[in-house]
């Protein structure tokens, strides 16, 4: 259990400090170095910037230390008044270094002229530029244009130059037509040297290791090797395949995975993504709706150091001809059906070709892979993802994220859903290195190659934070080599962000919420501006949106309130067709107009706090209802109850809507054998109100636990922190939760799990 949070961080006293897990020989120094650095300060941010300012608060420090400090310190900050608490501040000087802040300096006094005053309080003024000047000609239009700036610092490389950055004169086509006339190959642009990031032959583009493999030095891979094998791919491709052709990937995001997505684009074929924890069926509609022709895959899957079949899985979900690559070795461990292809006759196909190879160019709106939506209802949305994605991943990491060349950039994911393909461009057209783990990235493991490939960008979901902060897996390892860190895919956990940043001496956390259609974030952290655990600093570059009430009415922009977010159309990167849905039913069909162009949905509720920070607190189409009260789920980035599970003076107010995850926030410390927790609402077999259900994994999923036990513990914890109202009906003890390949918590298919065993046990 964390240390108890005092009233004021100068209630702190030398029996706290050992209570929270530091020596006695230690406690009085440590307390003594705390009242220096909160010297006189007043208030509570500035006393959090002073003790992170003072290293107060070290890496191998107990997280009880962390959380007792943090959480005295804003004991009694007003959220209301105020919003979220920051814990992390720009520097006026480092800000000047940042991509986004060099380029403000060099250009803001131009474009602003006298309003332009520094980066950081001159940012809100240079997004509404952004917003508002993207259609300029590149010839004759305003040179300083946001996206003319982006493509001179990205590695983009045009066989044929765009005639304007957008057209959009034809009101049809609601996103407008980027890059008119620009013809390129984005894969040749991951490729290539260029000068100004310093990116040579010999620069490293990819570092890896296997796991198992913990105490070996890390792999590298240069620029050079990996052009080279990419047009050896390509090569073996060729004389295969007919230009155009749709090739699958299942597999993981290894060396030869990325190899292999390169190689398609640069061939002139199109990729399509299929995660490798999809099940025979889901990699079946995957390859159906597609129409794939082939399909890359590997024998086995090695994680955790267990094997876990893979290509039996493609076997019985298609069909269609596979190219079958060794998790380990160069020997294949199963037995190829007829018409299927090992990796090493794959590749003897290139053999007396020309070991130089010639991209496809085509349109910058050329299709180049399809992704997929997760598909939790019906048929999964087809994404098709065009050059000019790419594009938008490269730059909102450029401008958010700060990714700059020389950056080694790690992210777990895969290439099955949209953050393997942003995390490959985000470090090739940035001219940073792409750090890849082979293996699990839930243990130790991991976390020492994190250290041992000096990462300096590490992204994460919050689930792998929990799992790293629980096994106390970076316990002796040296994170503070990271310097930005980022976060997607489902809500964030306050206390588990506040540990991770910890491990990396406070460095900014950077939240991200988009959508595989959008190709990037909507919303997202900056680092010109003070950020809060779980919350957003405002939209992404050149992104706009207006938040709509109940009858479709914008709120103004600087008043706190909750509705349905509504993206501005204009939207680089943004899709503008689906390839087995109507595109504009999905995304703009009953959106309202607003200035002249109406709005794309995008489908999240979102929160603006006082203090004008963001909180997205679930869809609009998927809501539960306890007593009268509406609870959205599945929230993407909610902002945690800050006090939840501690024992504090604080009372926290609700408002009319809460969010599923702040329900299991309070569970998740309601018993110190969880791990965690999901809430949905149930109706019971007979009809009546939607009842409370709380499915809970264990940390030991060996042990026995007492559910009506732990639905005492639930309900006083509820009811406590959050709102009498509720009531727990349900509980249940699960090994573990279902997810997509995004690793996003499936609420809708526990729900519909109990809602079967529940009624199974009405007909008994």
């Amino acid at each position: 259990m964390a240390a108890i949070a005092r009233g004021s961080v100068r209630e702190v006293r030398v029996s706290d400090v050992e209570a929270a897990g530091l020596a006695a020989a230690d406690a009085g120094p440590f307390l003594a170095a705390l009242r220096s650095a909160v010297g006189g300060h007043d208030d509570a941010a500035a006393v959090w910037a002073a003790v992170v300012a003072a290293r107060v608060l070290r890496p191998d420090h107990p997280h009880a230390l962390h959380q007792l400090v943090y959480y005295s310190v804003y004991a009694g900050w007003d959220r209301a008044a105020r919003g979220p608490p920051p814990y992390w501040f720009p520097s006026p000087t480092d800000c000047k270094q940042t991509n986004l802040g060099r380029v403000m300096e060099e250009n803001g006094p131009k474009l602003l002229g006298a309003s332009y005053k520094d980066p950081i309080s001159s940012f809100g003024l240079f997004h509404k530029f952004a917003v508002e000047n993207q259609e300029a000609s590149l010839e004759f239009g305003i040179y300083f244009v946001y996206w003319k700036i982006v493509l001179k610092e990205l590695s983009i490389k045009f066989l044929r130059e765009p005639t304007s950055i957008l057209d959009a004169s034809d009101k049809s086509k609601k996103g407008g037509t980027w890059f008119p006339g620009a013809v390129l190959n984005i894969a040749e642009c991951c490729l290539l040297p260029w000068t100004s990031q310093n990116k040579t032959d010999d620069s490293t583009a990819i570092l890896w290791r296997d796991e198992g493999f913990d105490d070996y030095p890390v792999n590298r891979m240069s620029l050079k090797e990996l052009r080279t094998q990419v047009m050896t791919v390509a090569n073996a491709l060729d004389t295969m395949f007919q230009k155009g052709g749709r090739i699958a990937i299942d597999m993981p995001m290894t060396c030869n995975a990325v190899i292999i997505y390169l190689a398609i684009i640069l061939g002139g074929f199109v990729v399509v993504s299929i995660a490798d924890s999809f099940a025979p069926q889901e990699i079946g509609t995957r390859m159906r709706v597609a129409k794939a022709k082939a399909i890359f895959t590997q024998d086995f899957i090695i994680r955790g150091g267990k094997k876990f079949p893979l290509y039996s899985c493609v076997m019985k979900g298609t069909s269609c001809k596979a190219i079958v690559i060794p998790a380990t070795g160069d020997c294949l461990g199963v037995t190829l059906r007829n018409g299927d292809m090992s990796w090493k006759d794959f590749l003897s196909r290139a053999a007396g070709r020309s070991p130089m190879y010639s991209p496809v160019y085509q349109s910058a709106d050329a299709l180049i892979n399809i992704l997929f939506s997760s598909g939790t209802t019906g048929e999964p949305k087809a994404i098709p993802w065009t050059q000019l994605c790419p594009i938008r991943c490269g730059a909102d990491t450029w401008a958010n994220l700060d990714v700059r060349p020389k950056d080694i950039s790690c992210l777990p994911t895969n290439l099955g859903w949209v953050m393997g393909p942003i995390q490959l461009f985000l470090c090739f057209l940035n001219g940073a290195t792409l750090a890849l783990y082979h293996g699990s990235p839930l243990g130790r493991g991991f976390c020492k190659f994190v250290q041992d490939a000096h990462v300096s960008a590490l992204g994460s979901v919050p689930s792998l934070v929990k799992s790293w902060k629980a096994g106390n897996h970076t316990k002796g390892l040296d994170w503070t080599k990271i310097r930005v860190l980022a976060t997607t895919g489902e809500a964030s956990d306050i206390d588990d962000n506040l540990w991770i940043s910890s491990r990396t001496c406070y460095k900014p956390i950077v939240e991200c919420c988009g959508g595989t259609e959008l190709a990037s974030s909507f919303i997202q952290g900056s680092l010109l501006q003070p950020q809060v655990f779980g919350a957003f600093s405002g939209a992404s570059m050149s992104t706009g949106f207006v938040i709509l009430d109940e009858q479709g009415n914008p709120y103004p922009d600087d008043v706190p309130c909750s509705g349905e977010v509504g993206l501005f159309p204009l939207y680089f990167g943004a899709t503008d067709r689906l390839l087995n849905a109507d595109h504009d039913k999905v995304y703009f069909d009953g959106m309202p107009v607003y200035r002249g162009r109406q709005l794309r949905r995008h489908g999240d509720i979102i929160q603006r706090t006082a203090g004008g920070y963001y909180i997205v607190q679930g869809r609009a189409d998927d809501t539960m209802n306890l007593g009268g009260i509406k609870v959205e789920a599945p929230p993407f980035n909610v902002f945690n109850l800050l006090f939840a599970f501690h024992e504090t003076k604080s009372m926290l107010l609700l408002h009319e809507q809460t969010s599923s995850v702040e329900i299991e926030r309070v569970c998740n410390g309601a018993d110190e054998g969880l791990l965690e927790t999901a809430a949905v609402s149930v109706k019971p077999p007979g009809g009546g109100p939607e009842q409370l259900a709380i499915l809970a994994v264990l940390k030991d999923r060996s042990a026995t636990y007492d559910a009506n036990l732990l639905k005492g513990k639930f309900q006083r914890a509820i009811q406590r922190n959050l709102n009498p109202l509720f009531k727990v009906s349900y509980v249940k003890v699960v090994p573990e939760f279902p997810r997509t390949a995004s690793n996003k918590l499936l609420r809708r298919v526990l729900r519909d799990q109990l809602k079967r065993e529940l009624g199974n046990r009405s007909k008994l």
